[in-house]
């Protein structure tokens, strides 16, 4: 069973991960990689959308870290 600081987290490394990606410079085939991190990024929750769902539905979601 994930928790909340896990399902956090992990959704908090995506983000992390995908923005990484998005900042890449090659074009090449992470040309297309970048491309699509950028789409993914474009409806991904931020910190500030994970603490106000942390607030309303604390089963679900944990605050994540500041950082």
């Amino acid at each position: 069973m994930t928790t909340p600081d896990e399902r956090t987290r992990s959704v908090v490394d995506t983000r992390e991960f995908l923005e990484l990606l998005a900042r890449g410079g090659e074009i090449t085939i992470s040309g297309l990689v970048q491309s699509v991190a950028v789409g993914l990024l474009r409806h991904y929750p931020q910190h500030i959308d994970i603490d106000v769902s942390a607030v309303v539905l604390p089963s679900v979601w944990a605050r994540p870290e500041q950082q």
